[in-house]
């Protein structure tokens, strides 16, 4: 009895367990899908209000928001191409490495774009534009590079993929229409309809020495007994 409730215990406990563990990872799954979306919210948010600026600002202000969009946009980008092209291609795992490190000067210099728009000394800003465009360029032209390149190495692995797929249809095809062709063969020729007296064929001829058949020879008168009667005459009335 007591190793029964010793076991029950243990299950209980057990059980215990194992809901505490799925309710801590449920909520961490929650918690980093809000995450997520309020960290995608967020940059939603900031793009927009950087492509505003954009256009409507004119002078130092205006191409620091320029700057500053080109830069996401190219990062962001790159990221995406070569997380989906890594779970299908192991080499690209290299190459995201490169990203990651390059990853910390973009967000370096998007954090130097950002502190700067705020600037109150234009003539300041305007100096330093120069710099600051030509670090974008440099981040942006090889963030762009990685990204097309993943993106030429997926083509292709596609195009080398469809080349032997038309070869190997092509030589399917082929032997799907490769018949032999046979002679015709001549039909036996239908026998002839029956004759009268049910033989089949020509008939042959009757040959002269044959017997023709008897002619038909009339009864023999009928013997007559004494005492029989005599058959009466037929009435001619």
């Amino acid at each position: 009895m007591e190793t029964v409730i010793t076991v029950f215990a243990l299950l209980f406990l057990v059980f215990i367990g194992l809901g505490a563990y799925a309710t801590v990872k449920a909520v961490g799954a929650a918690k980093r899908g809000v995450d997520r979306t309020i960290a995608q919210a967020r940059r939603t948010v900031e793009d927009h209000t950087l492509r505003a600026k954009s256009i409507a600002q004119v002078g130092p202000g205006g191409e620091i928001a320029q700057l500053r969009l080109a830069l996401r946009s190219s990062m962001r980008a790159t990221q995406d191409a070569l997380h989906a092209g890594v779970a299908e291609d192991e080499s690209l795992r290299e190459s995201l490495g490169l990203f990651q490190r390059l990853s910390a000067h973009g967000q370096e210099l998007d954090a130097d774009l950002k502190r700067l728009e705020s600037e109150p000394d234009r003539t300041t800003l305007a100096a330093h534009l120069p710099e600051l465009r030509r670090r974008t360029e440099r981040i942006t032209h090889s963030a762009d590079s990685l990204r097309w390149a993943a993106r030429d190495r997926a083509h292709r692995f596609a195009e080398d993929d469809l080349d032997a797929l038309s070869a190997q249809i092509d030589v399917e095809t082929g032997a799907l229409r490769h018949w032999t062709q046979t002679e015709p063969q001549q039909a036996p020729p239908w026998p002839d309809a029956p004759a009268a007296d049910g033989t089949t064929g020509p008939r042959a001829p009757r040959s002269a020495e044959a017997p023709a058949p008897a002619a038909l020879t009339p009864p023999a008168p009928r013997q007559a007994y004494p005492w029989q009667k005599k058959p009466r005459p037929e009435s001619t009335t």
